[in-house]
């Protein structure tokens, strides 16, 4: 067992499950060679534990019509508890955000990445809610030409 309580069994399921979260239990176990039921007890102990946190449907963006992906840097005109939970608490709420990050080494606070239908859409997300949010100051938006990686699997080497 490695730090992290995974053994190469376990690593193997979680490399399996990240790749097709579909595949049935009876699968799984043909593929990391148990049998069925210790597999079951694995995977279990495994979503117990907290190492699966969900198990989800990815969709096709395009397909649904979401051809507009944009990289967007937030600054924040003050550095205080309040004006980072406010933020935080209404970026929440849009569901066009898929993923917002505190960080640092930038001149930004906040990376945050958003889909929406087209620029008319984003307009009106940025201008209708994102500046709108108290605190923000600053707002740098680079678009998305294409996507060179796009993978939802952590390395579990």
């Amino acid at each position: 067992m490695s730090k992290s309580g995974l053994d190469r069994t376990d690593r193997r399921l979680l490399t399996l499950l990240q790749e097709n979260a579909n595949l049935s239990n009876l699968e799984l176990a043909d593929k990391v060679g148990l049998s069925p039921t210790p597999c079951a007890r694995r995977i279990k102990r495994l979503e117990q534990e907290g190492f699966i946190r969900a198990k989800v449907t990815l969709l096709a963006q395009e397909k649904l019509g979401l051809a507009l992906t944009a990289h967007i840097g937030i600054t924040m005109d003050r550095h205080t508890p309040d004006r980072f939970t406010a933020f935080e608490q209404a970026i929440t709420d849009y569901p066009e955000v898929l993923e917002c990050c505190v960080v640092t080494g930038q001149s930004a606070d906040y990376l945050v990445k958003v889909v929406v239908e087209d620029m008319a859409h984003y307009e009106q997300f940025l201008l209708g809610r994102l500046t709108r949010i108290p605190g923000v100051s600053g707002v740098h938006s680079s678009f998305q030409l294409r996507s060179v990686v796009s993978t939802t699997a952590l390395p579990l080497n």
